[in-house]
């Protein structure tokens, strides 16, 4: 291929994925947050979950702002077994709060830090993943069950509230503002970048720090050498962070990788791309993802 059909490629499948309203400003896109929905109470005390929201940010994918300005991630197992009652009630509040805004089930996953929602499709899990992620919110999947993180110490307008708009948001987005023959197109998408790549995501598996630190010094590496662009080393579980030229390079490097099957976010300029000792065990995958977009985004004169 050319480099002007792989442009049009990407270009392409951006569309694919973006409801159509950014289909044609998606480039030139601003983050610019909204204000925060103030909380609403039922007759009985609880949240009323449901009726919170209006309307919602601009996609991160599409170049809003993300709903998190540093990643929320999930309890540790250690930090669980000492307040597991406090745990449980967190837990309880997300399911409930899942279940308000989005009718999808919601429950407490098996594996301590997470709780499990089943989507309508494997196409939604997947759709959702991606979306959830650069909003900087931890997720993950499995076929069509998507998990989003919880912990003790996530306070009720704060931590869950935040797990709870980022699911109304996605779905906001997958169920209103993307027709039936859409949806299908980005299932058919993802089939064929899975032909291509597998998808690769942090892991974020506890106890996973030293591979993955060596992992991850080694991809840094490699994308210096490649693009020049420092890296910041893996600040996160199963994540390492890419120093970019500004937000605009970073926010489209982010989309750019996402659409070629490499999970990603941004906080601020520093774009994070996934350290997985299994998906990309000798970390070729992700500096040859970041060098395609970087070069694609100098073409654009954005690096």
């Amino acid at each position: 291929m050319t480099p002007t059909d792989v442009h049009e490629q990407l270009d392409a499948r951006l569309k694919t994925l973006l409801p159509a309203e950014y289909h044609e400003s998606y480039e030139a896109m601003q983050p610019k947050p909204m204000g925060s929905a103030g909380m609403r109470y039922q007759m009985d005390g609880r949240v009323a979950w449901d009726a919170m929201w209006g309307s919602f940010c601009d996609l991160a994918m599409a170049g809003g702002p993300p709903h998190k300005g540093r990643l929320l991630e999930s309890g540790t197992e250690d930090a669980i077994n000492a307040d597991f009652d406090r745990y449980d009630e967190v837990v309880e509040e997300i399911c409930r709060g899942i279940k308000m805004v989005t009718r999808l089930r919601a429950y407490p996953s098996p594996t301590p830090g997470w709780v499990s929602i089943t989507c309508r499709s494997d196409a939604m899990a997947e759709w959702l993943l991606r979306a959830i992620a650069m909003e900087n919110v931890s997720v993950r999947r499995a076929g069509a069950v998507l998990e989003l993180p919880a912990a003790p110490h996530f306070r009720l307008e704060k931590e869950i509230k935040n797990v709870i708009t980022v699911i109304a948001k996605t779905c906001h987005y997958w169920v209103g503002h993307m027709p039936l023959e859409q949806q299908q197109a980005i299932g058919d998408l993802f089939q064929t970048l899975a032909a291509e790549s597998p998808l690769v995501t942090p892991d974020d598996a506890e106890g996973s720090g030293a591979t993955n630190g060596d992992l991850a010094r080694r991809i840094g590496d490699s994308i210096r050498q490649r693009t020049g662009l420092p890296c910041a080393g893996e600040t996160h579980a199963g994540w390492l962070g890419v120093e970019c030229p500004d937000v605009r390079s970073a926010v489209w490097m982010m989309r750019a990788l996402v659409a070629s099957n490499v999970l990603s976010r941004r906080e601020g300029t520093v774009l994070f791309v996934p350290v997985n000792a299994s998906l990309d065990p000798r970390g070729d995958i992700v500096p040859a993802a970041v060098t395609r977009v970087h070069e694609h985004a100098r073409a654009r004169g954005l690096c």
